[in-house]
């Protein structure tokens, strides 16, 4: 368990946590975890979106049956979605956080999109991490990362507080990476060390900006920063997730590339 965030990240008016109900049972709800604890650090509104899948009907003669179990599973999901906000609601007035929420009932893409459209509004994010590769919450990120132009926080499993006194900036001198660290700005300036790490190996970076001419752009801003490159091992995904247990980091700050879903 991470121990509690000293220095508060500075600059976060808006925070939306997104949630979402599709009835297996095993939703997480670390996002909402974190999303409170940074609220409540930060002093930032809070927005909540508990959206239920909305399943869709069949049409035709003959399937009255089927329809009329469709409408009750909606009408479970809704209700779902509605007391996980309303706890929400709760635990933010306890820890004095100022909280809006919305609950709606959409279909699979329409959700995606309401949820893209709300994270433009904020100025983070936050959403729970999802192990299966085909997932509504995959999508959820997806969407999020590539059409909403703002920064996403994904939070693994596990996590009941915000915490990053240390934190990884994976560097390959791309506008992907150096658009991700200025976002992340407010959690560097706030961290106790921040370490700039380079991936060597897995592909050509010898026209790139490097990660020591970087640094000096955010030791300006008042950022305890290091640099370290290191050889790839397996691949870089891999060598990342080695090089943040060593330095004990507690955010990875790196920049998001399309690729297919197969690939990934």
């Amino acid at each position: 368990m991470p121990k509690p965030q000293t220095a508060a990240p500075t600059g976060l008016r808006d925070i939306l946590v997104g949630l979402t109900e599709e009835g297996r049972g095993d939703e997480t709800a670390s996002a909402l975890s974190v999303g409170l604890s940074l609220a409540g650090l930060t002093g930032a509104h809070l927005t909540i979106q508990s959206a239920a899948r909305h399943l869709t009907l069949v049409a035709g003669a003959g399937w009255g049956f089927v329809n009329d179990l469709v409408v009750e599973e909606n009408r479970r999901l809704s209700a779902r979605a509605r007391a996980v906000a309303e706890r929400a609601v709760t635990e933010a007035a306890l820890e004095g956080v100022s909280c809006s929420i919305e609950v709606p009932a959409l279909a699979y893409p329409e959700l995606v999109g309401r949820l893209t459209a709300r994270a433009r509004l904020a100025d983070l994010t936050v959403l729970d991490a999802e192990a299966r590769e085909l997932d509504l919450d995959r999508d959820l990120i997806d969407g999020v990362l590539f059409g909403s132009g703002r920064p996403l926080l994904v939070v693994p499993p596990g996590c009941d507080a915000f915490s990053a006194r240390r934190i990884l900036v994976a560097w390959d001198g791309s506008a992907q990476a150096a658009r991700a660290a200025n976002d992340a700005l407010p959690f560097l300036r706030a961290a106790e060390a921040v370490e700039i790490v380079s991936v060597v190996g897995e592909k050509d970076l010898s026209t790139a900006v490097a990660g020591a001419e970087f640094a000096p752009h955010l030791a300006r801003h008042g950022v305890n920063v290091s640099v370290n490159s290191v050889p790839v091992q397996g691949d870089a995904a891999q060598t990342l997730e080695r090089q943040a247990s060593l330095f004990g980091a507690e955010m990875l700050v790196m920049g998001a590339y399309r690729h297919s879903r197969l690939k990934e």
